[in-house]
Parts: structure tokens; sequence; C-alpha cells
């Protein structure tokens, strides 16, 4: 049987381990987030679309602070910053590294099922999201700008 997202767990940005088997039935929104990004504003708009859709569909946050140091803070500041300032209601995780040798599994299987432009596998930058579907199977990739 071929892997899916659902085979993999995450620590939430409380550090309680979950098993994204949680999600299953749902279509899921895996977003790579940072706090002092350009692309932060979309915050408002995952939250959104949360909101709306959280009966069919969840986002999950990643945080990272790969590209251009961008999610310096602790797992309390990150959360509080969402909470705060996008009132973020769905799931965050604990930082992670989406590329290199230190990438998180996750991220490694999401980028093998869904590689970019001329199928190269690297995440150019953050908000970089992957639509999984209800089974755990990688959709689509969409870039920062989407």
């Amino acid at each position: 049987m071929s892997q899916t997202l659902h085979d993999f767990k995450a620590k939430t940005i409380n550090g309680k381990e979950i098993s994204l088997e949680d999600f299953k039935g749902k279509l899921k929104l895996v977003v790579n987030t940072a706090s002092h990004c350009g692309y932060t504003p979309q915050y408002k708009g995952l939250e959104e679309l949360y909101k709306k859709y959280q009966d069919k569909l969840v986002v999950l946050g990643f945080p990272c602070n790969q590209f251009g140091k961008q999610e310096p803070g602790d797992a309390k500041d990150i959360s509080s910053f969402c909470e705060l300032n996008y009132g973020v209601t769905f799931p965050l995780f604990s930082k992670v590294d989406v590329n290199g040798d230190n990438a998180d599994p996750i991220f490694k299987f999401l980028k093998r099922e869904a590689p970019g432009l001329f199928g190269t596998e690297m995440i150019k930058w953050n908000f970089t999201k992957f639509l999984v579907d209800q089974n755990g199977k990688v959709i689509k990739r969409y870039s920062s700008m989407t």
C-alpha cells in the first residue's frame, strides 16, 4: 500500500504529538508559514477558508524559519502572533524545516508527491501550499502567490 499523509505524526505548536490520520475524511491544506514575511497576511485568508469550510477542510500550518529567517520566534511567540494578529484557530504545528537534510518527513513526502515547477522538489518560499484529499493523497501544490 502506498504512503499517505495519514501515515505521519506531527507535534502541535503546544508540543503534543498527534497523528495526521485524525484529519481523515477532510481535505487538508498543508502550508509552511512564517510570521515576518510579505505573504504573512495570507493567514487571514487561510483562517477565513478554514472557518467557512471546517466541516470539509482543515488548514494545517507548519511554521518554518528557512526563508530569510522570517520565523525567528519560539512556539509561544508564533502562537501568540497568529492568534492576536490574524485570529488563527486552525491547527498550528511546531517549527519545521521543509528543505534540506533535516526536512520534516511530512514535507519530504509532500514534495515527492507533488513536485514543483520543472519537477523540482525544493520549496521556494513561505506559504507554499499542498492540497491533500480526504484519504491522505496529495492532489496539488500551490506557490506562495496562490
